[in-house]
């Protein structure tokens, strides 16, 4: 049992457990940054029909979205140097820190593949299909229609990665890596003051987490701006078009 609740140690902690903020940060945005190139490399098979890497990336993805995060941590610490052991490479002093990055990035790029060709399939194929009819080519459709509403397709879906992300560094004091929550659990053994100490973390990740969602609010906003302007001014057109007609065709057409 810990000691009696005192407020002034959930204050206290608070800035103690922010200079650990910056590692918890750097876990967060250095696996999101390898998994966005292994999810783009895991979603092209799938997107292009290639026989065997696609069974390959299909396994690859149900087992890091089927499993949960902490056992995988484990499986990377023990199970990745035992395999580089039978190439006689030693990995014994190599930084948790890598592990713990290795397997964030493994766990995200798995549904940042399957975020990736849903946003992409999200675009119509007619504005491909009238891309290739002006004498664009496929990187040309790709990159000019297809990607820029990829994008905004696929903000809410990396938003709530990046945020899923933030909170199960939570679980990399399991390796022994000292980020925020590591730090947490040596201040309240230290004190005997848990409570106080966990109110003081989860007000820290709430707060980091209300930030970001907010700002990828923003940014899916400013993305879906362009296409509500189209939307608009397509009803407009249409608008005067109606109106534009002869009295005897609004009638027809019972306007």
């Amino acid at each position: 049992m810990g000691k009696k609740f005192d407020i002034n140690y959930v204050l206290d902690f608070i800035p103690k457990l922010l200079s650990y903020l910056d590692i918890t940060l750097f876990i967060v945005t250095a696996s999101l940054v390898f998994g966005l190139l292994i999810g783009f490399l895991v979603a092209l098979p799938r997107m292009y029909n290639v026989p065997v890497l696609k069974r390959v990336s299909q396994v690859y993805v149900s087992f890091f979205r089927g499993t949960p995060i902490l056992i995988q941590l484990f499986l990377v610490y023990y199970g990745v140097p035992e395999l580089f052991k039978l190439v006689n490479i030693d990995l014994s002093r190599t930084d948790v820190l890598v592990f713990v990055i290795l397997s964030y990035s493994l766990h995200s790029g798995a549904f940042i593949s399957e975020g990736i060709r849903a946003a992409v399939n999200g675009v119509e194929r007619g504005q491909v299909e009238a891309a290739y009819s002006v004498g664009m080519n496929g990187f040309q459709a790709f990159t000019r229609i297809i990607l820029p509403q990829a994008l905004a397709i696929s903000v809410p879906i990396f938003a709530n990665l990046t945020i899923a992300n933030l909170k199960d560094t939570s679980l990399a004091f399991t390796l022994g890596a000292m980020e925020m929550t590591g730090k947490s659990q040596t201040l309240g053994t230290a004190t005997q003051h848990f409570i106080e100490t966990y109110i003081a973390l989860s007000l820290i990740y709430f707060v980091i987490s209300t930030v970001l969602e907010r700002a990828f609010h923003y940014v899916e906003r400013r993305l879906l701006k362009h296409e509500k302007q189209l939307v608009q001014h397509g009803h407009r057109s249409r608008k005067r078009s109606l109106w534009g007609k002869p009295l005897v065709t609004r009638i027809e057409e019972g306007g």
